[in-house]
């Protein structure tokens, strides 16, 4: 029988051990049998029941079972699915070197790019400059280049002086002007139509330069000197490219079509007032009319190149300053007003540039076409669409373009000399239908 105060001294070392009485009993001794007080006595306590491990892992409890705070959640992994040993780490691959970027091997190409056309074109001169009826070796050429600039040399003599400084050389320097002006604004024409088919003689734009011109010479205006001719051109070209800019354009954008059928009606009728002209001008009159229609460089002379010299030079210089507006223009017009570009007010900026480059070409040299489309195009397929190496890109390949189709003039056919706006258009012409198929093909017909 157990007394009281045992009961008291052996009810600390059960713990918290609660009869299931309820709160009421908890503690009480008189729920407990003698039997239960000395099992209760000879069992651990309930300190070192908390401390050993579990026999079986518990259920992690689920949202409706979250644990209150302070209770314990310790839990133990499923010992039929121990824990795997972390597998060594593999060495690591030495890295490759990176790639350069897009942009940058882009610039890289247009660097090459660009020395190759200066190579080209130096070499282009200094054999036009001595190829003809009047042979003059390449080493002779530079030889009176440095005696002309001081640098010393040895002069050739008297009629191969003549040749080469009063012939040769004016003629390389303008297909060089023209060349690049007719190439650059090719270039312009095509990012402010946002249209690859655009072109100055295409469209009507060279020949409606050249009605001004040819106007100028049968009506024997003289009003502005050695700068009436050009003047004339300048007007005619502006009037033109004005024309053909408000008559393609429906709903906000060119269409090919329009654009096409446009050049035809503004040559055609440029071709009207040329025949007019020519029907009320003298012989001397037609001759120079001729000259006009068919293209050639066979009267440069120094005059002439300082004539158009300042209208191609102020026109090269000024249209890489837009390369920028026009990259964002070919996004679409929407775009590039939210980019902060005036839209109308660039168009009308380019259309001045482009006539103004048209008429000097024009004004000297006659219609010379597919310069301005064939050009632009060709640097396209080399080295993308950004016109920050396409419009000063564009006069230089337009440049060694004409200097070679000059050349190929003056010699293919000699002595006689085939007009250079005749060449140019029997080797762009099928260039031209090639370019009008693939654009067909990719946009899955005009319609």
């Amino acid at each position: 029988m157990t007394l009281p105060h045992e009961a008291e001294t052996a009810a600390p070392e059960s713990g918290p051990e609660r009869s299931p009485a309820g709160p009421g009993g908890a503690g009480s001794a008189s729920g407990r049998s003698p039997q239960g007080a000395e099992r209760t006595a000879a069992a651990p306590s309930d300190a070192e029941n908390r401390s050993a491990p579990e026999e079986t892992p518990r259920r992690a409890p689920g949202p409706a079972e979250a644990p209150t705070p302070g209770e314990a959640t310790t839990t133990k992994a499923d010992p039929a699915d121990p824990a795997k040993p972390a597998k060594p780490a593999k060495p690591a691959k030495p890295a490759k070197p990176a790639k350069p970027a897009a942009g940058v091997r882009r610039g890289r190409k247009a660097f090459w790019l660009v020395l190759a056309l200066l190579a080209t074109l130096l070499l282009l001169a200094l054999v036009s400059a001595g190829t003809g009826a009047y042979r003059i070796p390449t080493a002779d050429v530079l030889a009176s280049a440095q005696h002309r600039l001081g640098l010393g040399g040895a002069p050739l003599d008297r009629v191969g002086e003549s040749v080469l400084w009063n012939v040769r050389l004016p003629r390389v320097v303008l297909a060089l002007l023209v060349g690049a002006s007719l190439g650059c604004a090719g270039a312009l024409m095509q990012g402010v139509f946002g249209n690859p088919l655009a072109e100055p003689g295409v469209i009507g734009i060279s020949a409606g330069a050249a009605v001004g011109a040819v106007a100028a010479i049968g009506l024997g205006l003289s009003f502005f000197g050695n700068w009436t001719i050009t003047v004339c051109a300048f007007v005619a070209g502006l009037i033109t490219v004005s024309s053909v800019y408000l008559l393609s354009r429906n709903g906000g954008k060119t269409e090919v079509v329009t654009l096409i059928l446009t050049g035809i009606a503004v040559n055609a009728f440029a071709g009207a007032l040329i025949g007019l002209f020519v029907f009320f001008a003298d012989s001397g009159q037609v001759n120079q009319i001729t000259f006009w229609q068919l293209g050639s460089l066979a009267q440069a002379t120094w005059p002439k190149v300082l004539a158009v010299l300042p209208c191609a030079v102020a026109g090269l210089l000024v249209a890489p300053f837009y390369a920028r507006r026009l990259d964002l223009l070919s996004l679409g017009e929407r775009p590039a007003r939210h980019l902060g570009i005036d839209v109308e007010r660039l168009r009308l900026a380019l259309i001045l540039v482009v006539a103004l480059l048209t008429a000097a070409a024009v004004a000297v040299a006659g219609v010379i076409t597919f310069i301005g489309l064939l050009v632009p195009h060709l640097l396209r397929m080399a080295n993308g669409p950004g016109h920050r190496f396409l419009v000063p890109g564009s006069a230089l390949a337009g440049a060694v373009v004409l200097v070679a189709g000059d050349l190929a003039a003056r010699t293919l056919a000699q002595p006689a000399e085939l007009p250079l706006g005749v060449l140019t258009a029997l080797i762009g012409s099928p260039f031209f239908f090639w370019l009008l198929r693939r654009t067909r093909r990719k946009q899955g017909g005009w319609a």
